[in-house]
């Protein structure tokens, strides 16, 4: 079943460095990946409104235009998964890139068998669509259609804010471990910081304003999702 998830995985590599390119889209080719390019932001934004990618693989410093710019540009559009490569590694240009609707981050050097990895962990995250809806006063999930509701308006979520929202409410009243939501949302062994997550419930629970009283923070634990008075 899995091969069959990963054959239907379209691509879309962009860096400037064109053996960069090349060594990703070599890996994502052995794994069966089908493979497109772009050489700079501009060319990124042109290719990924014109087409249907599964995900885009980003660098962030680009020449014409830097890849914050070009995932702006596509957010605009179409909510494909995006997962950015930086030789930056802080912690202000991830913040900045979760704030935009990125899914993930590798720093370079990286592996290519983990960007393999979390290239799968990303797709299947977003074909597992759930086909019902949550509703808790005026906080609404509609889980088809990935959209979040907060007093009848929808919430600007990211992508991995709307599945850390997902993750907690699907087991709502649980205590739900740090180790546990990074397993359930990044979908591997992750191998970054738990400042991570807490990014993520930070922006979580500022888009879910007057609701984000139902992220307890469970100290030396995690988070659970609690409906409280």
């Amino acid at each position: 079943m899995m091969n069959m998830v990963i054959c239907m995985i379209k691509l879309l590599i962009v860096d400037d460095e064109i053996k960069i390119r090349e060594m990703i889209r070599k890996y994502a080719q052995y794994e069966g990946f089908e493979c497109d390019e772009a050489f700079d932001g501009l060319d990124a934004v042109a290719k990924a409104l014109k087409n249907d990618y599964d995900c885009i693989i980003m660098d962030i410093m680009m020449p014409e235009l830097d890849g914050f710019s070009a995932c702006r540009q596509i957010r605009k559009e179409k909510n494909v998964p995006i997962l950015m490569l930086s030789a930056l590694g802080e912690e202000y240009d991830k913040i900045h890139g979760f704030d935009l609707g990125v899914d993930d981050y590798v720093v370079k050097p990286f592996s290519p068998k983990e960007l393999m990895m979390r290239i799968k962990a990303i797709v299947k995250r977003v074909k597992s669509v759930e086909h019902d809806t949550f509703e808790v006063e005026g906080l609404k999930i509609d889980f088809s259609a990935r959209q979040v509701f907060v007093d009848g308006e929808i919430a600007a979520l990211s992508p991995k804010e709307y599945e850390l929202l997902c993750a907690l409410v699907n087991n709502r009243g649980i205590a739900m471990t740090r180790e546990k939501l990074l397993s359930l949302v990044w979908g591997y062994d992750f191998f970054g910081d738990d400042r991570t997550l807490d990014t993520h419930i930070k922006l979580l629970r500022r888009n879910l304003k007057d609701y984000s009283r139902y992220l307890v923070t469970l100290r030396g634990v995690g988070y659970r999702f609690e409906k409280t008075n």
